[in-house]
């Protein structure tokens, strides 16, 4: 079976066609480009003009546009031309979904149109058809029909095209064949790829959006396998996790969906769907990007998949060789690792959260409220949040004050085997040969913390051995290279060839500046990790001298007031956002745009202070019938904008109320949440 990508043990772009967007070229090893989309009203020529060169100011270097009839499309020629009298040509793009006349016209006036397969001919009515391949064939026919003239156009204009499948909007046809897979998704984008090719039309950039980082993922290595599997080449992909939502949790989703697959060195361009305005995505796709400037062609680790071997790159030649069927994992479905339950790591329990507080001299029972315990001094008890670490680390101290019962100590080993330390809830950390020497360990739990970078080889195999017998060990991989993910899975895929069932707590610190820089960070090399279903834990680290607190949009901050609190958070975030522990409502927000039919930010912010305290409970706000019910399909409840100040209410992808007047709308979705069993009263 092909891989997905070049290698995936050092960074290595994938090369892809060229493709000309106006005078910017994509793919091709060109740098990984950056884009948003505007929010105005494409009717409202001058703040539509003036949103987007706030957004080129912003850096950046494609600029979408939402043409949902003809007359918005008619009016991209004011649009384009007042910004071209301004001093401005950075290329334009149409965002096409239901119109194909509006992106005819589109196509002959600027210079990229987007259109989504499931529909731009397709009318989806979530109904489940049982098609022959003859009346399957039949279909696809009509989808040419419809779709040539399109093509034909853009080749004779030298307009680019982005063929954009999302998860929730596939056609009843490939729902009804492919159900709601990524697999489906692939197919969507390659009918229309198939007939632009036949066409001799490759002007294309492709795109596979969800709001699930998991499907997303899965999608984009489907497609890549598939293209180079059928046409023995790949054109330029354009990344990104829809309706990620705002703030910390935006920033989160995305970057563990584009991250992951940047990583593995997919990716020509890439736009992060935050519900805030357009102009703030930008500096987030930059700290994402820049990551890999300096990466290519740079080994990423000196270790081999199989033990015992002298070939420093036998695991490029385990892994790329033989290609994805070799490995004893599937990049293209999600399955959790087998490991062995260790206390309250492993086996089939949740991952579970590590707070580090090496740095911190003097812990008190009020530290523990960031991690997510509360001490009542009257009644002498502790209050747990759904969001409270499981460990705390120590490093060299032992704690003066009575513990949480649901929490433990991890401490340093010499610290854990000094007198009077309560072994029940204090355990030992040995750095890597440490474990190997040291006779007085505990008989419950021990942790092992192993530089997957640098480690000897032939230490780690002695480690690994002893370990794959030991009930009590867990392990802790980190990365002393600037390549954490990629030195940390080839670690862990070395302990599946070799079916070392011990538990793996993923260990990242970040040297980033601002606390966007740092959520970017940990996402990917952890993010990335979890949705192949590696690790049993998070554990994050920084240090919060070097950090500053950065402007993430007109509204918000992302203000590190508490770094344990930003630490845990971020943990709990990922682990949300990879669906591998739930602990916290869940929002699905699309990012706006000029089809958007009440604010966003402000209504998103309204629902989010009333149902932040529903556990598990997925709400999806958004904008206009076109993102809802089909971008929403992984929500449990929609609220959808219908009209000016109207509001469709959902449960799942059903109608439940219609034409809500926008005043009540919040009111009556939490009835709807109760009377579903979804509502539960916030604790005071």
């Amino acid at each position: 079976m092909q891989l997905y990508c070049n290698s995936l043990t050092q960074y290595s772009r994938l090369k892809t066609r060229e493709v000309k967007v106006g005078d910017l070229l994509l793919g091709n090893l060109h740098p990984v480009r950056v884009q948003t989309m505007t929010t105005t009203d494409t009717m409202d020529t001058i703040g539509t003009v003036e949103q987007t060169i706030r957004c080129i100011e912003a850096g950046a270097e494609l600029v979408r546009i939402t043409a949902p009839s003809k007359k918005e499309a008619e009016n991209l020629l004011n649009i384009k031309n007042e910004l071209n009298k301004r001093g401005y040509f950075t290329p334009i793009v149409a965002d096409i979904h239901f119109t194909p006349n509006a992106a005819e016209v589109a196509a002959r006036i600027i210079e990229k149109v987007r259109v989504n397969p499931g529909n731009y001919v397709d009318k989806k009515k979530f109904e489940l058809i049982d098609y022959t391949d003859a009346e399957y064939l039949e279909e696809i026919e009509r989808i040419r029909d419809r779709f040539t003239p399109l093509v034909k156009i853009c080749k004779e204009y030298g307009t680019a095209m982005r063929i954009g499948t999302n998860h929730g909007s596939l056609s009843d046809r490939i729902m009804s064949r492919y159900g709601d897979s990524p697999m489906g998704m692939v197919e969507s984008a390659m009918e229309f790829l198939r007939i632009a090719r036949d066409e001799q039309y490759h002007n294309i950039v492709l795109s596979m959006k969800s709001s699930n980082p998991q499907v997303m993922v899965q999608a984009y290595r489907l497609l890549v396998q598939q293209m180079q599997n059928e046409f023995q080449e790949i054109y330029p992909l354009h990344l990104g996790v829809t309706e990620a939502g705002d703030g910390e949790d935006g920033r989160i989703k995305s970057a563990i969906g584009i991250g992951t697959l940047l990583e593995d060195g997919i990716g020509d361009t890439i736009r992060v769907s935050l519900t805030e305005d357009p102009e703030f995505e930008i500096p987030v796709c930059k700290d994402l990007v820049k990551r890999y400037h300096a990466r290519e062609k740079k080994p990423l680790l000196h270790g081999a998949l199989k033990f015992g071997s002298s070939d420093s790159h036998a695991a490029d030649t385990f892994v790329d060789d033989k290609g994805a069927s070799a490995l004893p994992y599937s990049p293209f479905e999600y399955r959790r690792r087998v490991t062995r339950g260790v206390s309250n790591i492993g086996g089939k329990q949740v991952p579970v959260v590590v707070a580090d507080f090496m740095q911190k001299q003097a812990i008190t029972p009020q530290d523990l409220q960031a991690i997510g315990y509360t001490y009542d001094e009257p009644s002498d008890k502790w209050n747990i949040s759904d969001g409270a670490a499981d460990y705390i680390y120590t490093a060299g101290k032992a704690l003066d004050f009575a513990l949480p019962g649901t929490l433990k100590v991890i401490c340093d080993c010499s610290t854990w085997q000094k007198e009077g330390i309560d072994t029940s809830k204090y355990f030992p950390l040995f750095q890597g040969v440490e474990y190997l020497d040291t006779v007085n360990q505990s008989p419950v739990l021990n942790f092992i913390g192993i530089d997957t970078h640098a480690i000897d080889k032939t230490v780690e195999k002695q480690i690994f051995e002893k370990a794959a017998n030991d009930p009590t060990a867990v392990f802790c991989f980190f990365s002393t290279s600037k390549f954490t993910m990629a030195d940390v899975r080839c670690a862990i895929v070395g302990l599946m060839k070799n079916d070392i069932q011990t538990p793996v707590i993923i260990c990242s610190e970040s040297h980033g500046v601002t606390a966007d820089e740092q959520l970017i960070a940990f996402s990917t090399d952890t993010g990335a990790l979890l949705l192949d279903g590696m690790g049993d834990g998070l554990w994050l680290m920084n240090d919060p001298a070097k950090m500053q607190n950065a402007r993430v949009s007109g509204r918000n901050y992302i203000a590190v007031d508490n770094n344990h609190r930003f630490l845990n958070s971020t943990s709990f975030s990922i682990l949300q956002a990879t669906r591998t522990r739930i602990s916290k409502t869940e929002y699905i927000s699309c990012p706006s745009c000029g089809r958007t039919l009440f604010d966003l930010q402000e209504t998103t912010a309204k629902i989010r202070a009333v149902t932040n305290h529903l556990k598990g409970v997925k709400i999806a706000i958004m904008g206009c019938i076109v993102n809802g019910p089909g971008e929403m399909a992984d929500a449990d409840f929609g609220y959808v904008g219908s009209g000016p100040g109207k509001i469709t209410l959902y449960k799942n992808k059903d109608v439940v109320k219609r034409n809500v007047d926008s005043e009540v709308a919040v009111d009556e979705l939490i009835n709807l949440l109760k009377e579903n069993g979804a509502w539960v009263d916030a604790a005071q």
